[in-house]
């Protein structure tokens, strides 16, 4: 993990803690990714989508009316004069008699070959999702840019949150630090102003946070919530233990 915080031993030494590089790289790629998502998305309802209808609808015109039309000519004999009509209109003509093909007419121009009609109310739904993934980016760029200057601070006798908040290590009861191996996350029950509340310990986000940690651990007096590996020959899963 991280660390920006002071190597210290120095129990009277404040640990400063800031926020981490990889919390910015990880806010700024779900950003992008939003951003990315939405712009795919708003090329869908003002191109993709409209594209594909539009195609759709010529396959069906090609099936229900062009297709007919060249067996119409070819059953009153005037199959040669509806080529030449085809032809002058860049339409194709199928082979040696035998009628165009919406296959080989799509390839040609490069079209999908079962484009889906669409309707309006799908079509509308690329701009709704488009508008929720831009404004998802702007409000993380902005949690982004809120959370820049943040610090979590620890003292010899209390730490203060990133949001500001004093905790007396004295008034802590409850540690749950179940989380702390895989992400990074203790969780520490205090009581203030005669209510109980809960204060999070996060060392992804802010570098150094486990030295913070480990000055609560030595200064409190109640319940550790961990987990510990069973014995090896236990053969059972982690467990979790209480102290």
């Amino acid at each position: 993990m991280e660390s920006s915080a002071p190597s210290t031993t120095d129990p009277a030494e404040p640990i400063i803690c800031r926020v981490t590089r990889w919390y910015f790289r990880r806010m700024g790629m779900l950003a992008g990714l939003l951003l990315v998502f939405g712009l795919v998305f708003l090329y869908d309802g003002m191109r993709g989508y409209p594209k594909s209808v539009e195609l759709a609808k010529k396959k069906e015109w090609f099936t229900t009316e062009f297709l007919p039309s060249f067996d119409s000519a070819k059953k009153e004999g005037r199959l040669e004069q509806w080529i030449a009509d085809a032809k002058s209109k860049g339409l194709p003509t199928g082979q040696e008699g035998e009628p165009p093909r919406w296959v080989s007419y799509a390839a040609q121009n490069g079209w999908e070959e079962d484009p889906k009609l669409y309707s309006q109310r799908e079509i509308d739904e690329q701009f709704w999702f488009a508008y929720g993934c831009m404004a998802a980016a702007l409000i993380t760029v902005a949690v982004l840019l809120k959370n820049r200057g943040k610090v979590l601070r620890g003292e010899s006798d209390h730490w203060v949150t990133p949001e500001g908040v004093k905790i007396l290590y004295s008034d802590v009861f409850r540690v749950d630090k179940r989380k702390w191996e895989h992400k990074g996350l203790a969780y520490a029950w205090h009581r203030s102003e005669g209510s109980e509340k809960r204060a999070v310990i996060d060392d992804l986000k802010f570098g150094g946070a486990d030295k913070v940690l480990e000055r609560l651990l030595v200064r409190f007096s109640g319940e550790l919530i961990e987990k510990v590996s069973a014995p090896a020959d236990d053969g059972g899963a982690p467990a979790e233990n209480s102290k």
